[in-house]
């Protein structure tokens, strides 16, 4: 089956705000055996409205609008949905008394007149319950087509769709789209390709790459019609891509991280660790103090920008800074002995580099970057990156990575 995602709404066609909704969607879809082939944005205009929807009509099996089901007079998405279907709306009586027993939860006596317009429903369609909002959504069989009609709120989108749009699509299609996320990092999508080289070209499942900012994810997908058959198709190719990457695959999952693959490692072993930065200014121990538990492998770091606080909190020797200069091998070693030292970590990080969009020289270009990490026995390595003349963000982004996965690759060394 296929489907096409309408979002409704004159704010997201001005770009005041992001389109999650269809990200999301589109990602749900997939699980449920549904194809996304097409997502549209159309303002708050009724006939602008019809035209999407005549369109989306021709081409899928599946409309899912999102928004447009408030109270005002610009909510109309239920009402043109409706006419487009040749269906008229009819009050719901459960569905106001819904709305009405929210407005009193949350303390208010009066209910405005144009709320009870959110209670008017399509005629014999299938109520959606909104648990989190005043708009109960709708799904309307017409015609061979299925109108899928959602809150615009993401929230409220997203908590319909996982407590009734899934399982009624998953009933219809009878397979299920699995997915499996290889997070990869280390290495560029080119390079990867032809690393993988012929693992590339499996049909079922199939494999997929998307870049993030500094790494690359892997998805294998397969069709299946249950979990333990997925399993099975998956675990084979899983297994070679393992094979192939060996550590560069730092976890498992869309939303892991390599903050998660570090704590994941110093928890069991009752290790701690501590960061000493300067180019990238606390987003290394902001990424790890993300995680839940991140305390109990994380004490504390510090920010020594200056060379004077490189010195006064971190112990740099001044002659060493003046020697080699304050981005060098020597003061990134430094840092990390000192940081490890000062916190009584197992293992200290030091971070510096130059981030620009000034500062380089042709010696040590923007995107010079210097991390050095001190190890449980004392052993200290230090890696030179070379980054480029990105954007700053970019740079400071890449460099967290980079120390959080020396520290990883560290502990199962």
């Amino acid at each position: 089956m296929t489907a096409e995602i309408i979002a409704v709404g004159t704010e997201l066609l001005l770009g005041q705000i992001a389109n999650t909704n269809a990200q999301f969607l589109a990602q749900k879809l997939s699980e449920v055996g549904v194809s996304c082939y097409f997502q549209t944005v159309v303002g708050d205009n009724p006939e602008r409205l019809k035209t999407a929807l005549a369109i989306a009509s021709e081409r899928s099996d599946i409309v899912i609008t999102t928004g447009g089901l408030g109270p005002t007079s610009d909510d109309l998405t239920k009402e043109i949905v409706a006419e487009f279907c040749g269906l008229d709306c009819v009050l719901d009586e459960e569905s106001l008394r819904l709305i009405e027993e929210r407005f009193a939860r949350m303390g208010k006596k009066h209910m405005a007149q144009n709320n009870v317009k959110q209670a008017e429903m399509p005629r014999d369609c299938i109520i959606l319950r909104n648990n989190h909002g005043t708009a109960p959504g709708a799904i309307v069989e017409r015609a061979s087509k299925i109108y899928i009609l959602l809150p615009g709120p993401p929230f409220e989108m997203k908590s319909m769709f996982t407590e009734s749009v899934r399982d009624y699509l998953a009933a219809k299609t009878g397979e299920v789209i699995y997915s499996r996320t290889l997070r990869v990092f280390g290495i560029g999508e080119s390079d990867l390709e032809e690393k993988l080289g012929e693992v590339m070209k499996s049909e079922n499942p199939t494999i997929a790459m998307y870049a993030k900012p500094g790494e690359v994810t892997l998805r294998l997908t397969t069709l299946a019609k249950d979990s333990s058959e997925a399993e099975r198709l998956l675990e084979p190719l899983t297994a070679k891509v393992r094979e192939i990457l060996g550590d560069m695959v730092y976890g498992e999952g869309e939303d892991y991280s390599l903050a998660q693959a570090v704590i994941e490692r110093l928890k069991p072993r009752g290790l701690k660790v501590s960061f000493a930065e300067s180019c990238t200014g606390g987003l290394v121990a902001a990424k790890l103090t993300d995680i839940p538990g991140a305390s109990e492998v994380f004490d504390g770091g510090v920010v020594t920008y200056s060379n004077e606080q490189k010195s006064k909190l971190l112990g740099v020797p001044s002659e060493i800074l003046e020697e080699f200069g304050a981005v060098s091998r020597e003061v990134a070693e430094a840092m990390a002995r000192g940081v490890r030292e000062r916190f009584g970590a197992d293992i200290g990080v030091g971070i510096t580099g130059v981030a620009g969009p000034g500062g380089g020289t042709a010696d040590k270009p923007v995107g010079i970057v210097y991390i050095g990490i001190c190890g449980v026995h004392e052993e200290v390595e230090c890696k030179e990156l070379r980054l480029g003349e990105r954007e700053r963000k970019i740079i400071r982004e890449r460099t967290a990575m980079y120390a959080l996965d020396m520290v990883r690759k560290a502990i199962d060394n």
